[in-house]
């Protein structure tokens, strides 16, 4: 929280140059500690839904203090000196506040207020255009099939094999959606209700209205959700969607960073499993809240450790390398692309050659940045009228990764989002001499299933019967191998109910597990042998 510390010291400084003026300002508040919540990670169903509590479960990831919720009786402090308090953060304990700048005093001086960030002027904007990743558009390319963007990932191949990510949730964060809820392309995922208009949320006024304001969301979730036949496929059709508005599209604030950290909670907290977001930030409207290069190094900027805590929580996020390869100043990728777990993507054309405008490596700290690379030239994308286009930018490159992540994901399950990403890598196509151009290359479907079929056995382990009565056996395939491990048999809400040892032998390769004393009910059984963890579901009856 060092970097957090700094920006409330330089806050402190822009706080005083707005004082004069007579209106609300947007600022973060940030808190000393958690005592006195009531919550506590042993009890995580209290704040964190099902789905985010076995998504933690099955990928070996504990509950941290970090995941608690904010002590409400701070937040009620706040509000008591009269300032409108919105968003709550869990990861970086605060909340954001719109209020008058004469209120600052009393904010600071409460006993619980660790510092106090400006973050934006005046009260919520109206949005207008986005500016920091602008798609180029060609209009009137009706007609013109998908198969290029999708063939170069092998995402037909996926969908050949019924692959099309459902049972995925994927979180698009952008700058609106107009035309979703209307147009004929969407018209599926609007029937099946796969677009959760519940949490789903608009982040820069605080409203559920996200079918508006800019088309840059709209364009980025078609790649992923849309369909006409035989014209437009999606490259993850069949999955589930949150939608979050987190850009304010008509001007360039740090809120804009918080708004990402928000949507980023929420969507965690949900259980969803794949964050997509088209977003990049480095500059913005007020040079003193601008980044340098020297702080692209995966642990500085605000959205940069929201999306690298997001992925340490299980979430595969992908994000847009960015567009500024072109700019001497700048070139180099722009944040989130620098956090070290998520995966940043390149834009490349038909041919697999790097577009100029796309943003290069390295990370300040010298890692391979960015991770992956897909079409990003040409794209074709679905207009809010329901037409189909074709736009450039890797927010387009961004999407498409993401819909090849649904479908693998989907596949094989029992991955990790860091070993998901990390075979994805190891088979791409330039994973033998990664650059700071396209990263480790394009991915491809069946080079990845390939890729995992030639490095891995399909098992070293058997987990039999299933369901299990009053013994679960646990067995080695190659005793000579895997001679033992440790395991232990976990709650679908987290609580680890036994734990022990494994020995095999050829002799007896099998361990019995006494679980007679659970209740019957959906258990998962780790194990792990050396540091590589097996995570397996069992049920008990």
């Amino acid at each position: 929280m060092a970097c957090g510390k700094r920006f409330g010291v330089l806050a402190g400084l822009i706080l005083l140059s707005f004082t004069c003026l007579s209106q609300a300002n947007r600022y973060m508040v940030f808190f000393k500690d958690k005592t006195g919540t009531p919550f506590s990670e042993s009890e995580p169903s209290a704040f964190l839904s099902q789905k985010a509590i076995d998504r933690r479960i099955r990928q070996g990831i504990d509950v941290l203090p970090q995941d608690l919720p904010v002590n409400a009786a701070y937040v009620t402090g706040v509000k008591n000196t009269g300032a409108s308090v919105f968003f709550k953060t869990r990861w970086m304990n605060g909340v954001l506040v719109q209020c008058d700048p004469s209120l600052l005093p009393a904010i600071q001086a409460l006993p619980f207020v660790d510092h106090v960030e400006f973050v934006a002027p005046q009260p919520r904007l109206v949005s207008n255009g986005r500016r920091a990743l602008t798609l180029r558009k060609k209009a009137n390319a009706g007609g013109i099939e998908t198969q290029t963007q999708l063939q170069m990932l092998g995402i037909p191949d996926m969908h050949s094999q019924n692959f099309r990510g459902e049972g995925m949730t994927i979180a698009i964060f952008d700058g609106g959606f107009s035309g979703v809820d209307v147009a004929a392309p969407f018209h599926d995922v609007i029937a099946d209700k796969r677009i959760d208009l519940k949490l789903s949320h608009n982040f820069v006024y605080n409203t559920k209205d996200i079918f508006q304001y800019d088309d840059h969301g709209t364009q980025v979730f078609s790649i992923i959700a849309a369909s006409i036949p035989d014209v437009f496929t999606g490259g993850a059709p069949e999955a589930s969607y949150q939608l979050y508005i987190t850009e304010d599209v008509r001007t360039e604030y740090r809120i804009e960073e918080y708004n990402w950290l928000f949507a980023a909670e929420r969507a965690d907290s949900a259980g969803v499993d794949i964050i997509n977001s088209s977003l990049g930030y480095y500059d913005f409207d007020q040079a003193s809240m601008n980044y340098t290069t020297a702080q692209m190094d995966g642990k500085t900027t605000v959205v940069t450790r929201a999306a690298q805590w997001a992925a340490d929580r299980g979430i595969v996020v992908v994000c847009s390398a960015g567009n500024e390869g072109n700019i001497p100043s700048w070139r180099i990728i722009s944040a989130p692309a620098d956090a070290v777990d998520v995966i940043a993507v390149a834009n490349v054309n038909a041919q697999g050659i790097v577009s100029s405008s796309s943003s290069i490596g390295p990370s300040s700290d010298g890692r391979i940045k960015p991770d992956l690379a897909a079409l990003g030239t040409a794209v074709r994308t679905i207009s809010p009228s329901g037409t189909v286009t074709t736009a450039s930018g890797t927010s387009l490159s961004a999407p498409l990764i993401t819909s090849l992540v649904a479908g693998l994901w989907q596949r094989f399950p029992d991955f990790t989002n860091k070993e998901l990403i990390d075979v994805m890598k190891k088979s791409a196509t330039r994973a033998a001499n990664p650059d700071f151009q396209a990263g480790y290359g394009i991915p491809n479907y069946k080079a990845v299933v390939n890729y995992i079929g030639r490095t891995q056995h399909d098992s070293v382990l058997e987990v039999f019967p299933n369901p299990a009565a009053d013994t679960l056996k646990i067995r080695s395939l190659n005793p000579e191998e895997v001679s033992s491990c440790v395991y232990e048999v976990v709650s679908a809400q987290g609580q680890v109910m036994m734990k022990g040892t494994a020995t095999f032998t050829w002799l007896a390769p099998d361990y019995p597990a006494n679980v007679s004393n659970l209740s019957a009910g959906i258990y998962f059984l780790r194990v792990w042998i050396g540091e590589q963890r097996y995570t397996f579901k069992v049920v008990k009856v």
